[in-house]
């Protein structure tokens, strides 16, 4: 029987990420090589994805429902594990990380989810804290930075409210704040601006922008392409799975 010969990568004899080449990779928080994520055989819902993103690069994600954007981000923060290929995160490999090796990279990733996950029986303040609450901040100071990162959505004054009290928008607004309270070096956002009206996405924008400005990589799924030209970032635009275009960026929103 003739022996088939596994695809060799060039960091498997370590634990270290691949080596750049000139130019890009030395400064990568993600990096995807030929990765493939089939849930039945022969259906794919993402095939043969490499990609990379920049530290404190600002990327949007694009491409019709059911393209194969969620499952790239929920691949990303390891709440999928591909078919095929690899995927480094933060210098991890994402495929080989074990069940207890994964919270750890979690909490260096903020992830706004296209339905919130709020929790229901606490109150927006409680919500927002709880990432800080997980890695043991002080509690004084917990409650200012979850005060101050609700300022910055106009969300300060609800902070004793809870989640279903709330408008759609106002619950979007949340969960982009519990997602950068902890100040995370990667930042996933599943259709940030879905439920907000145009001048408060443009708002929830500026802040993503500057959130990459100070060097965490923010990757932003969504539908709005008015949205994505405004903000001339880096596009990638996915098609029944695969990476059909990606566009390098043409400069920022004023």
């Amino acid at each position: 029987m003739r022996r088939v010969r596994r695809r060799s990568w060039p960091w498997e004899r370590g634990r270290a990420a691949p080596v750049a080449s000139a130019g890009s990779g030395g400064d990568a928080a993600i990096r995807m090589f030929h990765v493939s994520k089939s849930y039945a055989a022969g259906s794919f819902a993402l095939r043969d994805v490499s990609l990379e993103l920049r530290k404190g690069e600002l990327a949007f994600l694009t491409g019709p429902s059911g393209a194969g954007k969620t499952t790239l981000l929920r691949m990303i923060f390891a709440a999928e594990r591909p078919s095929e290929g690899q995927i480094l995160v933060l210098g991890r490999n994402v495929g080989r990380l074990s069940a207890r090796a994964v919270p750890a990279l979690r909490r260096r990733i903020g992830v706004v989810f296209q339905d919130f996950k709020l929790l229901p029986r606490r109150t927006i303040e409680e919500n927002v804290g709880l990432a800080l609450e997980v890695v043991g901040t002080q509690r004084r100071r917990a409650r200012a930075q979850v005060f101050a990162m609700l300022k910055r959505v106009g969300l300060q004054h609800r902070r004793h409210h809870h989640p279903l009290s709330l408008s759609g928008g106002e619950q979007q607004r949340v969960a982009i704040a519990r997602a950068l309270v902890n100040e995370p070096e990667v930042l996933l956002a599943d259709e940030p601006t879905g439920n907000l009206d145009p001048e408060l996405s443009l708002e929830i924008m500026d802040l993503l922008r500057d959130v990459a400005a100070r060097g965490t990589t923010v990757l932003v799924a969504s539908h709005e392409q008015a949205l994505i030209e405004r903000y001339g970032s880096r596009t990638l635009r996915l098609q029944d799975g695969r990476v059909a275009e990606d566009a390098p960026a043409r400069g920022r929103a004023g």
